[in-house]
Formats: structure tokens, C-alpha cells, sequence
């Protein structure tokens, strides 16, 4: 039989090999806490369309310890509610919690530079898994871990039990903190925001640090990292891409319906000057995301197979259509806000200072703003005005 031990030990020579686990106390942590223990009662094994419930009981316990330490995230919950020992079969659905890949929660920690004497508040305690690798450094009374969904919340409690952390467990609503136990020296988000809440700001420490990603999309999001500052502000940089699940009161509904219906009455029609397939990649679909917040990228195809992408912000009542003739976009927007206007102007900015990665992206937070800018290029400067 498999020696759980010694697929920790695999799991952190993986992530040292990787180059995302550098501190011994992480390493420590890694090669410590059971993962295994933070799945119950199963998991969901991605088939495509489908996803295939694995459950630790009825499944051969070396099988289950390969999943565990097989590096992936690996989704707990479907729809809100389901979970791998509800059902026999594979079924349909989306994923609404999970087990972060080892990879990025080892590079979120690592990001934070945590130190014995922290206190960290972390954002979405899903399993518990990261949850316990800060404890097994911190100590339990030095974490506070909140979670909205009171199910998945009694499973990470329970789980954090089992292993021996009986830390702060708050179910709630992560956007607003939790100032109860405030000020910390960190706060961690495993969920994605469309912008830093200023709750977080508020209840760090001057010099502390927030660390989230930011963005609505499945896609094009970035993993923001500010230190507060003395005056009340935040400021930093997004350090690179990041995907994670949308906090659950920030969860974007698909659209439905007759799209033509949504594009009936355009103000306005003109040539594309940027091809709207490049919000398919990473860098091009973040600008999109701070220029338009709330809009939807949408992919469709005519029965001829012709493509037709969309930019809808439901509600500004706002749309942007594209139509293909094979080599050149036209462009139909409707509304009160000239979606593609708005990315557009971003977009060639972008490609005018050579298009840069997103880790030149800087940004600033306060209680009346969040401005977002690329150093020595002044056209990529974007401000959101709370109020």
C-alpha cells in the first residue's frame, strides 16, 4: 500500500522541481498536511461534459492518494450543492468549489512572505487545504479563514479538525473581511474579485500585504499584489496571471436567449481596427476586463459556420457585435456605452507600446478609486471611480 508520507514528499519535490516551492517552513508544511484529508467526501475527475464523482470511500486507497497528490485542482462541489458522494454516475454541472492545484496555492503563499508572528486573513477557505499549510507555520490562533458557503465551510471546519488546526473559521462573506479579529499582516483571496473590496485595505496593517486576483472572466484575470500604506492606500502590482473561481455574490450568469434579440437596434456600425479574436488571449482580454467591467465575451457561430463574437454588459443594455467577412471585423454597437469604443482604444494603446505582459500592469487602491496603469505609457491609464 501506498505510503501517504511519501506522496507528500513526491508532491513537494514536484513543486521545488517546478521552482514555485522555495521556503523550508512551506516545504515543511507540504510534506505535512494530508491532502487527502481536505477531500472528503470525494471529488469531481473532469471528463469533458461530464464530471466523474471519485469518493475516498469505495475507492482503492492507492487510487485515491494518486488523485490527492496528482498536483491538480481537483473540484469538490457542483452547482452550488453537489457533492461526489450525492451521485454514482457522471453528471453535468459547474464547478462552484474546489482544491486548488498545489502549484498555485504553494506560489500564492510563497507571494506573501509570510513571517511567525503574522496574522493572516485568507478569503475563501474551500477545502481548508491552504488553510492548514499556513497554519502548520503560523499557528492556529494566528489564521482567520472565511467562507460563504456554510456546507463547504463545515467540511473545511471539520477537516481542519481531523489534522489538529482548530483555527478561525468564519462562514460569511468574505468581500467584507472579517474585522472581528483586524488588523492583519496579510490578506489572501482564493476567489476572484473584480476589484480589491477596500474592506481588505482597511483591515491590514500599514506595510501589510493583499494578494488576489482580480477579474470577471474564466479567462484574462491577474493575481494583484498591494502593500497598504501608512495613509490608507494600497499599491503594487498585478505579478502575473491567475485563475480562479468568481467570489460566489460576484458570479456572472451565462446569458441566454435570442442573442439577435440583444443586437436588433444598433447606434452605430464601422470596421474593426483590432480583431475582437484577440480578447481570446490573456493580456488583451485583462485590458478589456478593466475598460468595460461589466461586460460578457460571448462566442457564436451562424448555420453557415461563419463566427460571430459579442460583447454584451446586461446592465448598461450595452452590446458590441462582430461579423466576419473571412478577412475583416465590422463592428454594431448598441446601448448607452460604446463597448468596443471603450476596449478598443486600450487595445491599440497596448500594441503601441509593444504590447507588454501583464505583469507591467501597476495599480492603486483607495475608498474612492482604483486606477490601473503601465509605467511610460500615460494612454494606458485607467481609473474606476467608486463614488
Amino acid at each position: 500500500m501506498t505510503d501517504p508520507a511519501s506522496e507528500r514528499r513526491r508532491m513537494a519535490t514536484v513543486l521545488v522541481n517546478k521552482g514555485v516551492l522555495k521556503s523550508p517552513w512551506l516545504c515543511g508544511a507540504v510534506e505535512t498536511v494530508p491532502r487527502e484529508q481536505f477531500l472528503h467526501p470525494g471529488v469531481f475527475l473532469d471528463e469533458g461534459r461530464t464530471w466523474r464523482p471519485v469518493t475516498a470511500v469505495g475507492t482503492d486507497p492507492d487510487e485515491w492518494l494518486r488523485i490527492a497528490y496528482s498536483v491538480d485542482t481537483l473540484t469538490t462541489q457542483l452547482d452550488g450543492h453537489l457533492t461526489a458522494d450525492q451521485t454514482g454516475e457522471p453528471v453535468a454541472g459547474v464547478p462552484t468549489s474546489s482544491s486548488t492545484d498545489p502549484t498555485t496555492v504553494v506560489g500564492m503563499i510563497e507571494a506573501l512572505g509570510l513571517r511567525e508572528s503574522h496574522r493572516v486573513l485568507e478569503i475563501g477557505t474551500g477545502t481548508g487545504y491552504s488553510t492548514a499549510l499556513m497554519c502548520h507555520y503560523l499557528g492556529e490562533d494566528n489564521v482567520t479563514t472565511i467562507e460563504v458557503d456554510p456546507q463547504v465551510a463545515s467540511r473545511a471546519d471539520a477537516a481542519l479538525e481531523t489534522v489538529g488546526y482548530s483555527t478561525w473559521t468564519v462562514t460569511g462573506d468574505g468581500l467584507l473581511g472579517h474585522p472581528h479579529r483586524a488588523p492583519y499582516d496579510r490578506v489572501i483571496a482564493t476567489c476572484a474579485v473584480r476589484r480589491i473590496p477596500y474592506a481588505w485595505v482597511r483591515q491590514t496593517k500599514p506595510g501589510g500585504i493583499v494578494l488576489s486576483t482580480v477579474g470577471s472572466w474564466p479567462w484574462g484575470t491577474g493575481l494583484a499584489k498591494v502593500t497598504v500604506g501608512d495613509n490608507g492606500t494600497a499599491e503594487g502590482a498585478i505579478i502575473g496571471r491567475s485563475a480562479f473561481m468568481q467570489a460566489r455574490s460576484q458570479t456572472v450568469t451565462p446569458l441566454a436567449g435570442d442573442l439577435s434579440a440583444r443586437t436588433a437596434y444598433a447606434d452605430s456600425e464601422r470596421p474593426a481596427l483590432v480583431s475582437p479574436l484577440v480578447l481570446e488571449e490573456w493580456m488583451p482580454a485583462f485590458l478589456a476586463q478593466l475598460a468595460a467591467p461589466g461586460a460578457q465575451f460571448v462566442r457564436a457561430a451562424r448555420s453557415d459556420g461563419s463566427l460571430l463574437r459579442y460583447l454584451f454588459d446586461p446592465e448598461r443594455e450595452s452590446f458590441a457585435e462582430f461579423i466576419s467577412d473571412g478577412e475583416n471585423w465590422t463592428v454594431r454597437q448598441g446601448g448607452p456605452v460604446a463597448l468596443w469604443d471603450d476596449i478598443e482604444r486600450f487595445l491599440v494603446a497596448w500594441q503601441d507600446a509593444g504590447a507588454p505582459e501583464i505583469d507591467a500592469v501597476r495599480l492603486r487602491v483607495t475608498d474612492r478609486s482604483h486606477v490601473y496603469w503601465i509605467d511610460e505609457c500615460p494612454s494606458l491609464r485607467l481609473e474606476h471611480r467608486l463614488a
